[in-house]
């Protein structure tokens, strides 16, 4: 069996819900042995969210496979004793606590350095380390807020509209910090020695507004919400519904897709106002809509069959697993659980040609590795039961 390409790294993970955890699900279907280190008593709350699935959350069973559980009590001195011992043998260390926790427990970067210098250490936080929103609490909203990206979301005259998907906590935050790992990972290769990754998702949102911050910054000219050209500002790049109330999307952006677009909807006139001003677009906006309204989708897609042009039915949960396209890319996957049976779950969507990503653990149960981590740290079976009877693990 080929090795996967970071089996030879561990990292512990201090996090919870969604945007850590997903940062260390990319990290452990490459091979990194990711050890949750958990409270005793509740655990990565994500394990507890409903929907269920079986006994624990849908989202936890998802994020949390090929990772190991140890339930360990840091409020403890005998507690950081042992995750002081865990982090002498470890690769990678990620948290998402506010910052200051980790430091007022002993064992912030500072600390850790000193008995593993070539630790990577990685905190993920809403507004990063330092600055004056620092020590704010908060959610994805609210990063999106400040990050100006939620200001640009929706209609023109209508209230700014939340995504279905947490932008700030998965591109913002843990795409981010897996990029930084490895960044920080290779830069060890060179220099020997690990260091701090501060990853802030309002930072990484704002890094995420290329098609409309440098506009801005060069013209100072303030966009409204709904007039960018790719949110809502051109009748080439928009959502119509179609007359069963489905959804067509389009993205004609291109000249040779917008003539395509055009004459296929019998409206080869529109061809030369690709680029026309907004009031013209929204006119254009309009009369294609009362277009598309005459068909429902299947006969659209009919009608652009074979014809090259960027357009795309907006399917539901249900119909995107059945997609043929994403069934042959594998996203939807069987998996074989040792609890639940064959259960379906989300696939791997990084495809390496020589060392592609794998399944080897079903997410864990809290703590369940206790024992066969604290022997791989050298304890024997009466020190882990004395932590046990201290309530130091569960």
């Amino acid at each position: 069996m080929v090795m996967l390409p970071l089996a030879s790294f561990r990292v512990l993970d201090l996090t919870r819900l969604l945007p850590g955890p997903f940062c260390t699900w990319l990290l452990a279907d490459f091979g990194a042995d990711v050890i949750k280190v958990e409270d005793p008593d509740l655990g990565d709350y994500a394990r507890w969210m409903p929907p269920l699935q079986g006994k624990l959350g849908a989202m936890f069973v998802s994020l949390n496979r090929n990772k190991r559980s140890i339930a360990l009590n840091l409020k403890t001195e005998k507690g950081k004793a042992v995750f002081r011992e865990l982090v002498k043998q470890a690769d990678v260390l990620v948290e998402s606590f506010r910052p200051g926790v980790m430091d007022r427990l002993g064992l912030g970067y500072s600390d850790l350095r000193e008995i593993n210098p070539r630790l990577v250490y990685c905190a993920i936080t809403g507004y990063g380390q330092d600055g004056p929103y620092a020590d704010l609490p908060g959610h994805d909203v609210n990063y999106l807020s400040y990050a100006g990206m939620l200001g640009l979301q929706g209609e023109r005259e209508g209230n700014p509209v939340l995504p279905s998907v947490q932008v700030a906590d998965l591109g913002g935050g843990a795409m981010m910090a897996a990029v930084g790992i490895l960044l920080a990972l290779l830069a060890r290769n060179q220099t020997g020695k690990g260091q701090f990754v501060d990853i802030s998702m309002t930072d990484g949102v704002i890094a995420w507004l290329q098609a409309s911050l440098p506009a801005f910054l060069a013209s100072g000219k303030l966009p409204e919400r709904g007039t960018l050209p790719l949110s809502g500002g051109k009748a080439c790049y928009a959502v119509y519904e179609t007359a069963d109330g489905r959804h067509l999307s389009v993205g004609a952006l291109e000249p040779k897709f917008w003539e395509v677009f055009c004459k296929a909807i019998g409206r080869p006139d529109l061809i030369p106002l690709l680029d026309a001003p907004l009031p013209e677009q929204e006119r254009m906006k309009r009369e294609i809509g009362e277009i598309i309204r005459s068909k429902p989708l299947q006969e659209w897609l009919h009608v652009f069959e074979g014809r090259d042009t960027c357009v795309a039915p907006v399917l539901n949960l249900e119909e995107m697993t059945r997609d043929p396209q994403v069934q042959h890319r594998q996203m939807i996957m069987e998996v074989d659980h040792p609890v639940l049976g064959t259960i379906r779950q989300i696939g791997f969507p990084i495809k390496l040609s020589e060392t592609a990503a794998q399944v080897r653990l079903p997410e864990p149960q809290l703590g369940e590795h206790n024992e066969e981590i604290l022997k791989e740290l050298g304890y024997d079976d009466a020190a882990i039961e004395k932590l046990r009877a201290e309530k130091i693990i569960s």
